[in-house]
């Protein structure tokens, strides 16, 4: 196709803007720009969802501006009423997508001109739209860690609660996916307790080390009005001014920090994923997945598919997508702002929807899970998990040196694996025939339960200790 059909298809498909200019850029330009070019340049199709911390921006400048007398009062007041008003309308109707306008910054201060007229350019006094940005990336990025805490709460509350329903429920703990030793439900589930906690953790401490305001550094080098960057951090709570100005417009390490931290919680939500497909299928059989948390087949009627565990597994991966898309976007930069920062949002926007979605649904699941404990014990009791439960006690009644008991132990489990039968079902002459040392004692330990019981160290998986870590996990 000619350019220049090309180009009319294009004005076709995204509409018209009159002459083209744009009233925001000034006199500079004579002629708009095509519109494959307003196209491309514009962002206001997903950064209109920073339009409440543009308001709440652009309303804390303003009253600096008012205070430090760089506006007057009347203006002032004048502006942040109008501010007012464009809010109420966004949150009724939603912000438009008008590309000419391109941005949500560009979007508001057009719409408060059409409220309030020309007094509404003073708004845009001491700033740029890179600080603009800059602040209100940083603050919806703020609200969105306080929003992962909230739900990573819930499901950490929700693990708890199931950890303390099974702290005694038997089950085999794998190594290579080979029953390993016997652990309790409660201790597995624990685990991932102490794991999302670490997630929380640091999505705390980003949230912290983000929680500087870059308004007030202008477009790159600060700006000659009498401004109070401290005012206008501590009325949207931030705990100060950045110090640098061109790193004030040009730093993301705070949307990569959140994608980082993002990325290790999905990590883990994906693990536990995985492992409840793996329960949820017969030759597990460890656990029944609630029909909201499941779907059916379109030609196999008896399907019961973990589908909504198998979505967040795969949400992983495009989280993780993310973060890497935003830190190559950002490795080559030079310093201050450029043009490719434009696209820093919609991988965190992404991600954050996705890993909403996520522990939403593993919330979900783990709350609603019928746990198959009587299949967990017979796996467990069929494994030889409590093999090292032999080796131990010959270490500690026997005097055997540990390699020599874990020989020892070797041949019993290869007699009862001939035979069929657990290693507590071997009769004791058996036993005593493998090694003299062996007595009737030995049986104590030989049970899943006695098993579980006996690892009482710190961290262990004895009921006992499950139950005090769930207590000190609630703070009891």
């Amino acid at each position: 196709m000619p350019r220049r059909q090309a180009i009319a298809a294009r004005e076709d498909m995204v509409g018209s803007t009159g002459d083209g200019s744009n009233a925001m850029w000034g006199g500079r330009f004579a002629e708009g720009p095509a519109a494959v070019m307003r196209e491309i340049n514009a962002s206001i199709p997903f950064d209109k969802r920073l339009w409440r911390q543009d308001v709440a921006g652009s309303k804390a400048h303003v009253a600096m501006l008012g205070a430090q007398g760089i506006v007057s009062a009347e203006d002032a007041a004048t502006i942040a009423a109008g501010l007012d008003s464009v809010a109420a309308d966004y949150a009724a109707n939603g912000v438009a997508e008008d590309l000419a306008l391109e941005d949500i910054h560009m979007q508001t201060e057009a719409k408060l001109a059409r409220l309030i007229g020309p007094v509404a350019g003073r708004l845009h006094t001491a700033r740029s739209r890179n600080d603009q940005v800059a602040t209100d990336f940083r603050l919806w990025v703020r609200d969105a860690i306080d929003q992962v805490l909230a739900a990573l709460a819930g499901f950490q509350a929700a693990l708890l609660a199931r950890a303390d329903e099974h702290a005694a429920s038997v089950m085999p703990g794998f190594t290579h996916l080979q029953s390993a030793q016997p652990v309790t439900l409660g201790h597995h589930l624990m685990a991932y307790h102490a794991m999302i906690a670490r997630d929380a953790g640091r999505f705390a401490d980003a949230r912290a080390r983000m929680n500087r305001s870059p308004l007030g550094s202008a477009a790159l080098a600060g700006t000659g009005f009498p401004i109070d960057r401290a005012m206008t951090a501590r009325a949207l709570g931030f705990d100060g001014p950045m110090t640098n100005s061109l790193d004030g417009v040009s730093d993301r390490d705070f949307a990569i920090e959140y994608l980082t931290c993002a990325t290790q919680t999905a990590l883990h939500l994906s693990r536990l994923a995985e492992e409840f497909v793996l329960w949820a299928s017969q030759p597990f059989g460890f656990v029944a997945l609630s029909d909201q948390w499941s779907t059916g087949s379109s030609i196999m009627p008896q399907k019961r598919n973990p589908d909504a565990a198998e979505l967040v597994r795969g949400h992983s991966g495009r989280i993780m997508g993310c973060m890497t898309a935003l830190m190559v976007t950002m490795k080559g930069l030079p310093l201050a702002y450029s043009k490719d920062m434009q696209d820093d949002k919609p991988p965190v926007f992404e991600a954050h929807d996705l890993l909403a979605l996520s522990i939403a649904a593993m919330t979900g699941m783990v709350e609603s899970a019928t746990f198959r404990t009587d299949r967990m014990r017979r796996t467990a009791e069929a494994g030889f998990a409590t093999a090292t439960d032999l080796a131990d006690w010959l270490v500690r009644e026997g005097g055997l040196p540990f390699r020599e008991a874990h020989h020892v132990t070797g041949r019993a489990v290869k007699l009862a694996e001939g035979r069929g039968v657990a290693l507590d079902a071997l009769p004791i002459a058996d036993l005593k025939a493998i090694d003299a040392r062996i007595d009737e004692r030995v049986y104590g330990v030989l049970s899943v339960d006695a098993s579980v019981a006996s690892r009482t160290s710190f961290g262990g998986t004895a009921p006992d200790n499950v139950r005090a870590a769930i207590r000190a996990a609630r703070g009891e």
